[in-house]
């Protein structure tokens, strides 16, 4: 019998082995299968459709998480989110800055009970901890990435420090006013209807707590008239397994319905020039081939043409699971869409709202 991660602490990397156990244990092929071919755009009707992606917004983003989250790790690291940059500053540098920000934002202190609503596999809510000194409560509704998460707080020593729990953002499994702060990194984007999860963090936070957000959104740029720029909104759409991109207005009027006070709303991709020397999107337009480590290899043009080629192979002797070629296709599809749609500046993935909830 395949070693589940429960009963083999010593898979705490992200091997094949590990992989495939958890995979084994979570995800359901058949139903992946199909809606990966759905995601690649073989159906059409999903495509046209955004009610059918909406209605279906849990199965899409769980689906997309159970294939994606392996080659995120592969290609970005723990944290699945994009950050601005500074000269001589690395990929993984920019990141922690750009969490950091954020904890800053939502005022968090030692001690205090934080909420990380979609928290991947849980490398910003370890980041958070050894910055801040909080308690994080990570939320995702993705099996996989839950174990993934729960694996690596072992690993880092932090258990006493966070736990992982899975369940809907729109409908939360905690009580009123349970958390002294929340953040969302670039994961609310999945939520059908923004004001639904704005409303359910602002009912777990308790009175005067704080909320700080990245948001991927549509610019006031974006032209629904524009054939290009609605195929590339698109692109993003089906490659990020995002049921509708909003755009910044829709997303500051969701967080003011919910009942925030707002406190700063900033797209910080298009409004900063200080520690943004270098875009967002850079380390995804690596050009032809680039050698700065493996992460940089498997981004460039060669990389993805060599990871597809392994990836068919892995797939064909049983390591890797099935589906996972048409995953790493939707992904470099995504990949394309985010870096045009950047380059016309009609999209981007750090729309932040910072919000207080009143005291009474």
């Amino acid at each position: 019998m395949a070693a589940t991660p429960e009963t083999n602490s010593a898979l705490l990397e992200p091997t094949p082995e590990l992989s495939r156990a958890l995979h084994e244990k979570v995800v359901d092929a058949q139903s992946s299968a199909s809606l990966i071919s759905r995601l690649h755009g073989k159906n059409k009707e999903l495509q046209t459709q955004s009610e059918s992606r909406t209605s279906m917004y849990k199965t899409l983003t769980n689906t997309y998480y159970n294939r994606a989250t392996d080659f995120y790790e592969y290609g970005w690291g723990e944290s699945f989110h994009f950050a601005r940059k500074s000269v001589g500053e690395t990929l993984r540098e920019s990141i922690r800055r750009h969490e950091h920000l954020l904890f800053s934002a939502a005022r968090i202190a030692p001690g205090m009970k934080v909420l990380d609503v979609g928290c991947g596999v849980g490398g910003p809510a370890r980041e958070c901890v050894r910055y801040t000194g909080a308690h994080v409560t990570g939320l995702n509704n993705n099996d996989y990435q839950i174990q993934r998460a729960r694996i690596y707080a072992d690993k880092y020593k932090q258990q006493k420090f966070s736990e992982f729990i899975k369940g809907d953002f729109m409908h939360m499994p905690f009580e009123d006013a349970s958390f002294d702060a929340a953040y969302a990194i670039e994961a609310t984007c999945h939520a059908p209807v923004l004001k639904g999860v704005y409303s359910e963090m602002y009912r777990v936070l308790k009175p005067g707590a704080y909320v700080a957000i990245y948001e991927w959104c549509l610019t006031d740029k974006f032209d629904e008239n524009n054939d290009l720029h609605k195929k590339l909104a698109l692109d993003i759409e089906h490659g990020d397994g995002i049921a509708k991109l909003f755009s910044t207005r829709v997303a500051l009027q969701a967080a003011k319905d919910a009942g925030f006070e707002i406190e700063i709303a900033s797209d910080l991709a298009h409004e900063t020039e200080v520690g943004n020397e270098i875009p967002w999107y850079a380390d995804l337009d690596v050009g032809l081939v680039n050698f700065n480590g493996i992460q940089g290899f498997a981004r460039s043009q060669v990389g993805r043409i060599f990871t597809t080629n392994a990836v068919k192979l892995l797939e064909k002797v049983g390591i890797a699971p099935t589906g996972t070629v048409q995953v790493q296709e939707v992904l470099s599809t995504a990949a394309d869409g985010l870096v045009s749609g950047a380059k016309k500046e009609i999209f981007t993935p750090m729309y932040l709202i910072v919000g207080r909830k009143p005291l009474n």
